[in-house]
């Protein structure tokens, strides 16, 4: 006897609740078996034959991830930091505050959990987020096996939030990298890593956007963003396709009431792409070089938008090219609106300073730029950017502090421009002046600047009196320096 089909609106409405129940992916499965042809009676159905497997539909196997997941889990570590903070304590020079308490310890340790990615087995490299192990002083990674090994800090990029770590040790188990350039909106991808320390934790979704960029405080961006839960302890884990290859590096959630409030299905994750490149540089030289293209723009808006004659308000408009810089070589002049760069969208000054972070020294770039309402289309190839400098290279009156750029993050969170004093040596012109390490200077009377190149440019003629405005433990006030 044959088996009636079910009706079709009753084999969309099965599917959709099955799919609901067992998770998006096996959608297409469960379509597949509701319409194949039914050959076998209703008895059948009723008794399966012995050796079936448990939840079948239609005859077929349920799709599970698990196959995959025993591939992958085995390369997610979790990555444990230890940091030895000095206590503040007025009293700790005190003489009878240490006789009368003895014991009061000076220093605590402070520790914490995230994840890493073994992505190679040999060597022993993984990788893991720069904010995970930032400022450890003793990083150690466990197994799903259970071992618990050190690992060797080999390098860190704050900018893109990767670092690479590498431990020693026998039978371990590397992920494949896959082209994150193919990942289209839509796909399966799925999160493995400790959430709140709960270990070899995994979580599904789909890919819900490439290419993010314009998040507050997460440096150079091009995320893949997801649904699939990141959460606390989630970062530096594994984001992989369904065929178990590493597609991203776990780093972030967002959540207006902050991250500790849950995940809200705003994920994002580092692409292989941007990881391999960051984990080549730091493997090779333990540092990231980046190429510039010498330029200060400012955002297109709707006032510039109708005086330079463009059809919509979006682009970077040149306001500067530094002598010598890869964008003079190019032919780039001042009032130029860059609109694209190797092919990618350019709407405000942000998005092309994330695009220079993200190239190599070295890049080759094709600019589309507008002038005088003429589209023209020219060739560069990025030069590259030091990070700091010596003060006394600027100005005598600068020597003893190392002038850097503002670490990207702080740049992107909006709050704050300028550059940012990384050291001062004691006894220095600098420091007598004033100026201390992690100062932030956002303006100087050497004139206007948005980075370290448009700083320096300042000092081609150097002001008969140096006033510099700076930030300090989110005050601002004013040196005069000597």
């Amino acid at each position: 006897m044959s088996q009636t089909p079910l009706p079709p609106a009753t084999r969309t409405l099965l599917a959709l609740t099955l799919a609901a129940a067992f998770g998006g992916f096996a959608a297409t499965a469960v379509r597949d078996a509701l319409h194949a042809p039914a050959a076998a009676s209703p008895a059948a159905i009723a008794a399966p034959t012995a050796g079936a497997l448990p939840g079948a539909v239609g005859g077929q196997p349920m799709p599970s991830l698990a196959p995959m997941l025993a591939r992958v889990t085995p390369a997610v570590v979790s990555v444990h930091t230890k940091q030895v903070v000095r206590i503040r304590n007025p009293f700790a020079n005190d003489p009878m505050f240490r006789r009368l308490f003895p014991n009061v310890p000076q220093e605590r340790i402070n520790e914490s959990l995230g994840s890493g990615v073994i992505v190679d087995a040999a060597n022993g490299y993984l990788l893991t987020n720069h904010h995970v192990i930032e400022n450890a002083d003793e990083v150690s990674v466990t197994l799903s096996d259970g071992r618990t090994l050190p690992a060797e800090f080999v390098g860190s990029d704050p900018d893109t939030d990767i670092a690479v770590m590498r431990i020693e040790a026998d039978n371990l188990q590397a992920l494949p990298l896959a082209d994150s350039e193919a990942l289209r909106v839509g796909d399966f991808v799925v999160a493995v890593g400790n959430p709140f320390g709960l270990s070899q934790t995994v979580t599904s979704g789909i890919v819900s956007a490439v290419g993010r960029s314009g998040i507050r405080g997460l440096g150079y961006q091009n995320f893949i963003q997801t649904d699939a839960s990141i959460n606390p302890g989630n970062s530096g884990g594994a984001l992989v396709n369904l065929n178990g290859q590493l597609v991203g590096i776990n780093t972030a959630s967002f959540n207006p009431r902050g991250s500790m409030a849950g995940n809200i299905g705003l994920s994002f994750a580092i692409p292989t792409s941007l990881a391999r490149e960051v984990m080549a540089q730091l493997v090779a030289t333990g540092e990231v070089r980046r190429g510039t293209l010498g330029l200060d723009t400012q955002t297109v808006d709707a006032r510039l938008a109708q005086a330079l004659a463009l059809g919509e308000a979006r682009g970077a408009v040149v306001t500067r090219v530094y002598e010598g810089s890869a964008a003079a070589q190019a032919g780039i002049k001042r009032g130029d609106v860059i609109l694209s760069a190797n092919g990618q969208r350019i709407d405000d000054a942000a998005a092309l300073r994330n695009f220079e972070g993200l190239q190599r020294v070295g890049s080759p770039i094709t600019l589309e730029v507008r002038r005088d309402g003429k589209p023209l289309s020219l060739a560069t190839m990025l030069r590259e950017q030091p990070r700091s400098v010596d003060g006394a290279s600027i100005d005598p009156r600068l020597a003893g502090a190392t002038i850097a750029e503002l670490p990207e993050r702080l740049r992107q969170s909006g709050r704050v421009a300028g550059v940012w004093v990384e050291a001062v040596a004691a006894g220095s012109p600098a420091a007598r002046s004033g100026l201390m390490a992690n100062d932030v200077i956002v303006a100087s009377s050497a004139g206007g600047f948005d980075d370290l190149p448009g700083f320096r440019a300042g000092f081609t003629q150097p002001p008969a009196q140096l006033v510099l405005r700076i930030m300090r433990g989110g005050r601002q006030g004013v040196l005069q320096m000597q």
